[in-house]
């Protein structure tokens, strides 16, 4: 196969694999505006738009070269800063040995890195204002997100003490996961969501459906996500990695919805809907960090525990009295470090204690970065909607419309 050929099919599976995750941020926003109430479904929708586009626009101006250029250069802490400009001058004119265009490279990671914001937005959801939301987006997307994200994926230090996250166990979700946690505790709870007690009080979304449907959504994404970070299409043994890859996220996912099925039976004498969906999401962010070496019926073990560590994720933040309104930090929090350190089961490259440095590592940055940006939001220009607007309702004091307007008529 020659370099023409190779580059094209390279570029063409990253601007595809892009386009998969960036339909995820359609399966976020139909997955969180069905889990809070209608009274908070257009500040979701506000929100999520526009945390897509703040991420491409950080990732434009600082983002991309702090990830990625000059890593080296910073003893592997971190890139340089400059605006990210296309270099296929050499494809142009017709040298391919790059192998893929740089534009559809720096798509691809652009998208990974709006995943990470839309994590903070669902766990936060019905009681933070928007715009201290999206400076802090603007923040984590153009200087946290990249930062960390330099340590393995641009060469950094954590690179070169073998730690592995092929796709973004720990570099995506568990970071989107720490900024949540670290956003929920500085923010409070719902009100209504804990009794005088303390015992968590169940606060029902509003439409089910959109909650399942958002599930398939970023279901269908994941292969993108996943398969697309084997970075490479121009070669048969690429092409049987990715079918791999795909296989396995499948049934990861699969793994987590019916262990999670199993469980909730066993333990709560009923079948949970919304745990179940959270299960595939589960399972899916279990295998990201290694989706390639699993056997089929490893990833099913793996996503399978995935998805028992989220309901105990879930049940531990009800206890500590955490409000995370979909469920995101026992999500990709849990599951992303779950995932980052089962990565020795089945890759004998791999080592536990440099996969549990990593973990670390990048927890700590990130919460305690994160938790310094929230409580300087917090004191500066408030976080928190008045409690006489949080029982209004978001999308009336916020945005002064609403979600959906039902004519019952005047007869």
């Amino acid at each position: 196969m020659n370099d023409e050929t190779v580059f094209i099919l390279n570029t063409l599976f990253f601007l595809f694999s892009g386009a998969l995750v960036m339909f995820m941020a359609a399966g976020f926003t139909l997955l969180e505006s069905g889990m809070v109430r209608s009274k908070s479904v257009a500040v979701i929708l506000t929100k999520n738009i526009a945390l897509y586009a703040v991420a491409g626009v950080m990732f434009y101006l600082i983002g991309y070269h702090l990830m990625y250029r000059g890593v080296a250069a910073h003893d592997g802490l971190f890139g340089t800063f400059g605006l990210w400009r296309p270099d296929d001058a050499a494809a142009a004119s017709g040298d391919f040995s790059a192998g893929f265009a740089t534009t559809a490279d720096w798509f691809f990671q652009m998208v990974f890195v709006a995943t990470a914001a839309s994590i903070v937005s669902g766990t936060l959801a019905e009681r933070i204002k928007i715009w201290p939301f999206l400076l802090f987006t603007a923040l984590l997307t153009g200087v946290l997100y990249p930062v960390t994200g330099s340590w393995v994926w641009g060469g950094g230090w954590l690179d070169a003490l073998g730690f592995t996250d092929f796709a973004g166990s720990t570099m995506v979700h568990a970071v989107g996961g720490w900024a949540a946690l670290s956003g929920a505790i500085v923010l409070g709870a719902r009100r209504g969501r804990f009794d005088a007690v303390g015992k968590a009080v169940p606060i029902p979304g509003n439409s089910l459906p959109q909650v399942a449907l958002g599930t398939f959504i970023l279901w269908l994404g994941w292969f993108g996500f996943n398969g697309g970070s084997q970075l490479s299409l121009g070669s048969g043994a690429d092409a049987i990695a990715v079918a791999r890859i795909f296989a396995n996220t499948n049934m990861a996912a699969a793994g987590g919805v019916l262990f999670v099925l199993i469980a909730s039976q066993l333990f709560y004498k009923r079948i949970d809907l919304p745990q179940i969906l959270n299960g595939a999401l589960a399972g899916l962010v279990s295998i990201t960090a290694d989706p390639l070496t699993p056997e089929i019926g490893q990833a099913l073990l793996i996503g399978g525990a995935g998805g028992l560590l989220m309901m105990a994720g879930v049940k531990a933040l009800e206890r500590l009295k955490i409000d995370d309104v979909v469920g995101a930090i026992p999500v990709h929090l849990v599951c992303g470090i779950w995932g980052t350190l089962a990565v020795p089961l089945t890759d004998s490259d791999a080592h536990f204690a440099t996969q549990l440095l990593g973990v670390l590592a990048i927890g700590g940055f990130t919460s305690l970065c994160s938790a310094g940006i929230w409580l300087a939001l917090k004191a500066t220009v408030g976080i928190r909607l008045h409690w006489a607007e949080e029982d209004r309702g978001g999308d009336l004091s916020e945005i002064g419309l609403r979600a959906y307007h039902f004519d019952f008529g005047t007869g």
